[in-house]
């Protein structure tokens, strides 16, 4: 057993996760993008850096990898996990509504970048034109796994650029299908027909099956079995969908589509986030291990001139396009540096045409550090945008609107939270309601209630539900710790957000206006004034006299509560802090 992990895919290993160990939290203390640090890192720790001294000085061996094709399956596995990903945050119903800029701006973009591109390389190169247009349609593809976190979905930028990036992902199946086709032309029709039958299944058993596995999930409570069935999920289409040689990112792909069109994608992507942002971690650090820095001194110049060409030509065609469709300035700029690198999927192409006889080692090993130098730029150039959208138009930034703009948002659907449904319904505001049990989640949705499945407790609840755009707050989960916890963390994110939690009794309601709440309500007192109303009515005492009385002492409970919860203001039930 010793022997058996004392081995050299051990060593590698520990190499990769303590290197993520040291720049993760590294960087983050500085405020700088991880992703420079992994592409660092890699190059660094590599065969061309580090690693090539490893046979002169012994213990560096100990802390470098000296050969790439090692780690290459901890790289598959990244690749994997990174289209798992996109394929989460494509869903069929979101490229339906998103189909005029998917098809229409996206299209566009690939096809005039790779035009431009594939003109060049042949009029200034020795490439034949299926050398050149693949090469060109690979340049033109710009980093998902990088622009999205940078961007974010919640601002017009990174709406325009959620739907350039869709296209893209998209049309890497069918790149990779013809790249195979070309080294192999015989199999194409076997493997369109076997392709076509693959993807008819899974589609079956995602529709009939995945929901009724993540349902029993949800009802254990297990965080661990969500994964599991995750990630069993992602090597099952991979293995199916590479067997009938649509390769293994195809699956990767459809797998995460197919959990994104159930009700349970909001949880998957919180639950699997650490383990797709490790794998884009060990991605990126094999990305940072193809910079040969002698061979980046020696042919420098070029280099150099090929990754400014392709960022300016990419950020010039996508200013263009959103001018054309008349996007304001600000946006335009700053989308167009945002996505003027190479992409991840760049090398994935550029592998793939290597394999199929396409595009030779030189020219694929040219391109390769391109790419990866455009990759370790991103940040910076989304930075660069970022100011100059402001300098061009202020408003450039502005959020766009969100699914939940304008919507009261409701976490936990027991008795108050329904209670608290019916009466926006009663009054005509829309709202949509968050719950952990999907017992309770299913017997609402057939009473009509907008509910969906999600445990709140987990990940960043802001950036999932879009609360700063949200008209309102409400929490009535019969947790009060979980409350007060929500409460300090949304305030400090959304500080004009009315957030009206329930409390259990005076002292939880105290707890809850120190950690932020717009309004607590004590269940237990307005339980206590609610019976005494009722008992002075039924003996008699007038209506108009019960119900000043209920007031008053409603502000006398209320000071106490002030005065226990050390607050400088009596608490009003609406006002906004």
């Amino acid at each position: 057993m010793a022997g058996e992990l004392g081995g050299q895919g051990l060593h590698d290993a520990l190499v990769i996760l303590g290197a993520a160990g040291v720049v993760i939290p590294a960087f983050a203390r500085f405020r700088i993008s991880p992703v420079i640090g992994f592409i660092l890192v890699g190059a660094a720790v590599g065969p061309a850096g580090l690693g090539s001294l490893a046979g002169d000085y012994p213990w560096l061996g100990a802390i470098t990898i000296a050969n790439r094709e090692s780690i290459e399956p901890f790289a598959e596995i990244g690749i994997l996990m990174l289209l798992f990903g996109i394929g989460l945050e494509l869903s069929f119903r979101r490229l339906w509504a998103l189909r005029g800029r998917v098809f229409g701006l996206g299209g566009l973009q690939m096809l005039l970048t790779g035009l431009l591109f594939s003109t060049v390389l042949m009029s200034i190169g020795s490439l034949e034109p299926l050398s050149a247009a693949v090469l060109g349609l690979a340049l033109a593809m710009s980093s998902t796994a990088l622009v999205m976190p940078l961007a974010g979905t919640a601002t017009t930028t990174g709406q325009t650029a959620l739907a350039i990036l869709l296209l893209q992902d998209l049309s890497l199946v069918p790149l990779l299908l013809l790249l195979d086709a070309k080294s192999s032309p015989d199999a194409l029709v076997g493997v369109l027909v076997g392709g076509v039958a693959v993807i008819a299944v899974l589609l079956l058993i995602g529709r009939y099956l995945l929901s009724r596995l993540f349902a029993q999930a949800a009802r254990t409570k297990s965080p661990e079995l969500f994964l599991a069935i995750s990630l069993l999920t992602v090597m099952l289409a991979s293995l199916a969908t590479g067997s009938v040689g649509l390769g293994a990112v195809a699956g990767a792909l459809i797998a995460g589509l197919l959990i994104a069109e159930t009700d349970y994608h909001a949880e998957v992507e919180v639950i699997t986030a650490p383990l797709r942002g490790l794998a884009l971690g060990i991605f990126l650090i094999t990305v940072g291990m193809r910079l040969d820095l002698a061979e980046l001194a020696a042919a420098w110049p070029q280099l150099l001139g090929a990754t400014v060409a392709v960022l300016l030509v990419k950020a010039m065609v996508i200013f263009a396009l959103l001018r054309w469709r008349r996007s304001r300035a600000g946006t335009a700029v700053e989308t167009g540096l945002l996505m003027a690198s190479p992409s991840e999927l760049t090398l994935i192409v550029l592998a793939s045409a290597l394999a199929a006889g396409v595009l030779g080692p030189g020219t694929a090993a040219f391109w390769t550090l391109v790419t990866a130098i455009g990759l370790t730029l991103t940040p910076l150039l989304a930075a660069a945008g970022r100011r100059m959208a402001r300098r061009i138009d202020p408003q450039a930034l502005a959020s766009a609107s969100s699914d939940t703009a304008g919507v009261t948002l409701i976490f936990g659907f027991g008795r108050v939270g329904r209670i608290v449904a019916e009466m926006l319904i009663e009054h005509g505001r829309p709202y949509f309601a968050v719950d952990g049990d999907i017992d309770c989640v299913a017997a609402a949705r057939e009473g009509g209630y907008k509910v969906i499945f999600g445990d709140v407790a987990r990940g960043d609840v802001v950036q999932r539900f879009h609360l700063p755009d949200a008209a309102a707050l409400v929490l009535t989960m019969d947790d009060p710790v979980l409350t007060v916890r929500l409460s300090r963390e949304i305030r400090a994110s959304c500080p004009e957000l009315s957030i009206v939690a329930r409390a259990r009794d005076g002292a939880h309601a105290a707890q809850l206006y120190r950690a932020g709440a717009t309004d607590a309500v004590p269940e237990t007192l307005e339980g206590s004034l609610q019976m005494s109303e009722a008992v002075l009515v039924d003996i008699g005492v007038a209506m108009g006299p019960v119900i000043a009385s209920i007031h008053e002492k409603r502000s006398q409970l209320r000071a106490q509560i002030r005065e226990a919860g050390e607050l400088t203001e009596e608490p009003a039930l609406g006002r906004r802090r």
